[in-house]
């Protein structure tokens, strides 16, 4: 699994780094999401879906394809 974030969608809500915070982080600059590994381990898929359904932007994407951050 992999995991896109979209930052010009991103609006800062931080419901990702409550979720998955192994996955995301919010810069310090203004907020939005920060990928930190876009390789998924097993164990985190769950969070990692639960945070691209929390995200209130939809700034998150999950795929079986290539990574890429906007």
């Amino acid at each position: 699994m992999r995991v896109t974030v979209d930052r010009q969608r991103c609006i800062g809500s931080g419901m990702c780094v409550i979720t998955a915070d192994e996955v995301f982080a919010q810069r310090d600059e203004d907020g939005t999401v920060r990928l930190l590994t876009a390789e998924v381990a097993d164990e985190l898929r769950d969070r990692v879906r639960q945070a691209a359904h929390l995200c209130p932007s939809r700034a998150i994407t999950v795929s079986a394809g290539p990574e890429v951050e906007r």
